[in-house]
């Protein structure tokens, strides 16, 4: 096997002659090595595409490294189902329901049953069904490491890609544009994304 942008391709002519580039893609499995795939990062966020939709027709599947003091800010979607799984490092996490949805802390919201935020630590897994509110942040002084995965794909491939150019662009997040780009891949903010 080679590598092409971090992708893991069969060499050679191990396909049939006949096959057209679709059939060969559903027959043939996907490695992704340690440290590969392609990255997207800013000083806000570092993002690696394990698994995007051009491989997988469920999930794209990314590690995600979330640096101190990165708050995605609660939110919902009503089509995505998501999975975050804790590598490395803590982060408080929101998945529920609040009996008030405030604007502004997420980190207080309780819900009707008492749930409430929760530090995660490396081994937690968190599972998100859609039209559910959830968050992350990264309270801690090192990065945290995610796991993560959302289906039905493409739709996190590009609103990440999107995300991190404005985050990118030095300063104070853009609310108004981020706030556009949620919208187009429907994700409906709660609170305010923020970043040191």
């Amino acid at each position: 096997m080679t590598t092409t942008e971090g992708l893991a391709v069969p060499e050679g002519p191990t396909t049939r002659a006949d096959a057209t580039p679709e059939q060969t893609a559903q027959s043939e499995g996907l490695l992704v090595p340690p440290g590969h795939g392609r990255v997207v990062h800013t000083p806000a966020q570092r993002v690696t595409f394990k698994v995007t939709g051009t491989h997988s027709r469920t999930a794209s599947t990314f590690e995600v490294e979330v640096p101190p003091g990165f708050d995605v800010g609660a939110h919902v979607h009503t089509r995505s189902e998501e999975l975050f799984y804790v590598l490395d490092g803590e982060l408080d996490v929101l998945a529920f329901e609040p009996r008030i949805r405030t604007p502004d802390n997420w980190q207080k919201w309780e819900s009707s049953s008492g749930n409430r935020v929760v530090r995660a630590a490396p081994g937690t897994l968190i599972v998100v069904p859609p039209g559910c509110p959830h968050a992350f942040a990264n309270p801690t002084d090192t990065p945290t490491k995610v796991f993560f995965q959302a289906s039905p794909p493409p739709d996190h491939e590009r609103y990440f890609e999107e995300l991190l150019e404005i985050l990118g662009s030095g300063g104070p997040p853009d609310h108004e544009a981020i706030e556009d780009l949620r919208r187009r891949y429907d994700i409906e903010q709660l609170t305010p994304l923020r970043h040191r």
